[in-house]
């Protein structure tokens, strides 16, 4: 081998090659014709030519360039696994074979007819959020009469972003303090826009369209005194979403070290704390709320609390980003809240430093809310020895919970949503109770005072 040759790049393999079935019928049809010839029978010649005919035509049409497809993502946030297939075939291709496949799902093939470009839809459902493989896509183009196949080709998965999805919560609990000047809800300074706070003989600074003159004859008939009907304030509140983004677990307990890695199919803990706090986020944003985000693995993860439409995107961006980045370094202190917002907290509370953060929050004077984001287990494949370590750590994290309830943490589970939305539900309903008591002890005496 001389040097030259040495150096020489290898040619690339033709994009098409005869089936040997094809290979076959046309050696077929030669000895037809062969022993047609020899023998003398021209019977047996003619049933040879239309073979050997068939073989060479489809060998001259043979296809020269190679089938391509581009693989476009197309997704939405109602179908955020969805591509688009762009297929480019020669002219002298008649069809493409696809192959569609992700994790989870079982794999669609599909013989398509493509006169030179296609377009075709891919879709698929997944409970997973956060970053995921799209589709691997592998295909082979076909030829005239399938008689050559081109090389087979694949484009493999791009990685795309799953925002979590919310769902309606109805009435969730407030903080005690609202702020601002303007929101949905009544709060306890005096202003306007509120139901009745009391009333109060009219000083400077009051309008006059606040006189009760009802109020008024009957305190002073003389009119030298006039009562107003003072009101409450509209407010709005300020919550704070922590999730922890440390643990990742799935509900096979198997999986909870890293190997086997959790099923396709299975939403972990990390997917169930990303639902939560987006229909926590969307119901209180909807609502006029501030909401903010922060996370227990991540200090840069952080989304300062905000209103509106705008607001929402950028949490549900922020909570699809989220995921177990090493080994997180210990807190000092919990990350700062804003005086008297409601705090939730969403762990699986396998470790005590979630549980630490909503208890110190607590003890502070916020409202806290812990979301038990633990999906539920399945213990089939575990033999007696993994069992035992399960229940140790099982036990250690109901202890864990039972102290956090202790410290004045309300602890709800989600799994599904249905029951944690239940328990949500039942809690703003007690909280609203207790302010119409307030409200109507209130009130009472102040038309007490007015009638005396």
């Amino acid at each position: 081998m001389t040097p030259s040759q040495a150096t020489q790049p290898a040619q690339p393999a033709p994009p098409w090659r005869v089936e040997p079935g094809q290979v076959a019928s046309a050696g077929a049809g030669l000895v037809l014709l062969a022993a047609g010839a020899l023998l003398g029978r021209a019977d047996a010649a003619l049933l040879g030519v239309p073979i050997v005919l068939g073989a060479a035509h489809a060998l001259v049409r043979r296809p020269h360039d190679p089938v391509r497809v581009d693989v476009r993502p197309t997704g939405s946030p109602e179908r955020p696994l969805a591509a688009e297939l762009a297929v480019t075939a020669p002219a002298a291709a008649d069809a493409v074979r696809l192959r569609a496949d992700r994790p989870g799902h079982r794999p669609a093939e599909a013989l398509v007819a493509v006169d030179g470009t296609r377009e075709l839809g891919v879709t698929a459902a997944s409970v997973r959020t956060g970053g995921q493989p799209l589709f691997l896509v592998e295909h082979q183009g076909v030829g005239s009469g399938a008689a050559t196949v081109g090389l087979p080709g694949r484009c493999e998965p791009e990685q795309v972003l799953v925002l979590p999805s919310g769902r309606r919560l109805g009435a969730l609990p407030l903080p005690g303090r609202l702020r601002g000047l303007t929101g949905q809800h009544e709060s306890r300074r005096p202003g306007s826009g509120g139901g009745l706070r009391d009333v109060h003989p009219f000083a400077p600074g009051d309008a006059p369209r606040q006189v009760d003159w009802k109020v008024t004859a009957r305190r002073s008939p003389a009119l030298d005194q006039l009562y107003v009907r003072r009101t409450t304030a509209l407010g709005e509140a300020v919550v704070t979403v922590v999730v922890d983004s440390r643990d990742d677990v799935g509900p096979d307990p198997l999986t909870w070290g890293g190997t086997p890695a959790v099923r396709a199919d299975d939403a972990t803990s990390l997917d169930l704390a990303r639902q939560a706090a987006a229909a926590l986020a969307e119901a209180y944003l909807g609502g006029g709320d501030r909401v903010g985000i922060e996370d227990l693995g991540v200090r840069r993860r952080a989304v300062r609390s905000g209103t509106g439409r705008r607001q929402l995107e950028r949490v549900r961006q922020q909570l699809a980003w989220l995921r177990p980045e090493g080994d997180p370094p210990t807190r000092v202190r919990p990350p700062r809240i804003g005086a008297g917002a409601l705090v939730y907290v969403l762990s699986t509370f396998l470790d005590p430093e979630a549980a630490t953060m909503a208890t110190t929050w607590r003890r502070t004077g916020h409202p806290v809310v812990a979301v038990d984001v633990l999906p539920d287990l399945r213990l089939g494949d575990l033999d007696t020895r993994r069992r035992l370590a399960l229940r140790l750590v099982l036990g250690e994290r109901d202890d864990r919970l039972a102290d956090v309830r202790a410290a004045g943490v309300d602890v709800v589970r989600w799994v599904d949503g249905t029951d944690a939305v239940t328990r949500l539900q039942a809690m703003a309903r007690a909280a609203r109770r207790g302010r119409a008591g307030a409200r109507a002890g209130a009130g009472a005496g102040a038309r007490a005072g007015a009638g005396g």
